[in-house]
């Protein structure tokens, strides 16, 4: 399985618009086959921070999540709306419960 940790700093006056954003993404992602676990979080120490934990099936899923149009236009609109550069970590699965 393939996690990913995707950290957002967004601007403070757009906070509100970017988590409207990444919903609406979250709604392409619900469709998605393979796609295990999306969530949005918003870090309690940096309120600007908004948290993406996402878990696919395997690297096709990752794949076809990064290749679909809802995850395109996402990254077409999210870019203005940001203070910094996603940090983005992926990562093999090696154990989990649950």
């Amino acid at each position: 399985m393939i996690g990913v940790v995707a950290k957002l700093s967004i601007q403070e006056a757009k906070i509100d618009e970017a988590i409207d954003l990444i919903k609406e993404l979250m709604a392409g992602v619900a469709k998605e086959e393979g796609t295990l676990f999306y969530t949005m979080n918003q870090d309690k120490a940096n309120p600007n921070t908004i948290v993406i934990m996402e878990r696919y099936k395997d690297k096709a899923a990752f794949d076809y999540h990064s290749s679909t149009p809802h995850f395109k236009a996402f990254f077409g609109k999210i870019g203005g709306l940001l203070a910094g550069k996603p940090d983005i970590s992926i990562m093999d699965e090696i154990h989990s419960i649950g």
